[in-house]
Parts: structure tokens; C-alpha cells; sequence
């Protein structure tokens, strides 16, 4: 696989991002790197609801493994990035990383493995070629 260009996309924090303690509740970190992933296919020509419409294929999270560094704020400017490091045949891998933009403090790292699936069945479907091509373009 080529070396892949790392994918940025902003985040602002939001009260409703933060808990109790003032910081951003630990499971909003997750919807931040979900974001980036969505717009990094967003920006090779994929749309979502489309690849269910179209292909009848939709990519979920599998797995994920997540390290928590540093806490986040309300009204922090962060960046998510979406960088994919592995592809199988029903897989994406992918590593990603919050960071604070103000000082680029590592807020989280993670690998995300998402999984193409069968959008009526739910069970493992091939990544189609188009999509792979634009991948490996990138």
C-alpha cells in the first residue's frame, strides 16, 4: 500500500462536548475521530448514504483501541486527523489523533478498524474497486 497523506478535520468544543469536571466527556472523543473518518471519505467522492443507496455497503467500527493523553476544554480548536494504514479486503484501519491546535498537544490516539458490510445483511462485503482506487490515489 502507497503511503497515505494524513487527513485533517477540525473539531470545536462545545459545552454540550464537556462533562461535570468542565472536560470533554471521554466518548465525545470517539464522535470527533468518527467525524474525520466520515469526511475523509467525504473528500475522496464517497457519501455515506450513497455507498448504502448505491452499493448496498455501509462501513462500520469493528474495533477500536484508544489512548487518552490529555484533556480537552470547552471552546478548544482541535484537529482529528484519519490516516488508513491497513486495507483488507472487508477492512479499513485506520490511525488517528486529536490534538489541540492552540499548542498541538496529543489530546487521544487511536486505531479504528471499520468494516465494510452488506447494508441489508450486516455481514462482511468486499470493498468495492472504485473506492479502493480512490484510496490508494489519494
Amino acid at each position: 500500500m502507497k503511503n497515505q497523506i494524513e487527513f485533517n478535520w477540525p473539531v470545536r468544543v462545545y459545552y454540550e462536548d464537556t462533562d461535570a469536571g468542565g472536560v470533554v466527556y471521554y466518548a465525545n472523543y470517539l464522535k470527533f475521530l468518527e467525524r474525520a473518518r466520515t469526511e475523509y471519505l467525504r473528500s475522496l467522492g464517497f457519501e455515506q448514504d450513497q455507498l448504502k443507496q448505491e452499493y448496498g455497503i455501509i462501513f462500520a467500527v469493528h474495533s477500536l483501541s484508544i489512548q487518552y493523553q490529555k484533556p480537552a476544554v470547552f471552546n478548544d480548536a482541535l484537529t482529528a486527523t484519519a490516516e488508513i494504514i491497513d486495507i483488507g479486503k472487508a477492512r479499513l484501519t485506520f490511525k488517528q489523533m486529536i490534538t489541540r491546535d492552540s499548542d498541538n498537544t496529543g489530546i487521544c490516539s487511536a486505531e479504528v478498524m471499520i468494516a465494510c458490510l452488506h447494508a441489508d445483511k450486516f455481514t462482511p462485503a468486499r470493498i468495492p474497486a472504485h473506492i479502493l482506487e480512490a484510496i490508494h490515489g489519494s
